[in-house]
């Protein structure tokens, strides 16, 4: 279980070390999906090992791993469309420029 958790953990590290570091905004949702996956591998290690009595076939984490599945697949899609979107505009897709879109 501990060895499922550490690469949880290193794979949210990674994440989050290049979402606060990347200046490209796919080089930010690669990160995002990272943070994503590491969340997928606890629930999933945590419904393996931490059983609810009664239950035989408890399915929760792994259900639960479908939704965040899913929830990043709409989150690259809105993602994307809005670097393309960027790009179109400005030629680039630098974060830094992001606060243009205030305007």
């Amino acid at each position: 279980m501990m060895q499922y958790l550490a690469l949880a953990a290193v794979l949210f590290a990674i994440g989050i070390f290049g979402v606060l570091t990347r200046r490209n905004a796919i080089g930010i949702l690669m990160s995002l999906e990272l943070m994503f996956n590491a969340a997928n591998i606890n629930l999933v290690t945590f419904n393996k090992y931490i059983q609810v009595p009664g239950i035989a076939e408890n399915l929760t984490g792994q259900v639960f791993a479908i939704f965040v599945v899913v929830i990043a697949a709409a989150e690259a899609v809105v993602g994307l469309a809005i670097v393309l979107l960027l790009y179109r505009n400005w030629k680039g897709i630098d974060v830094d420029r992001i606060n243009i879109m205030k305007w």
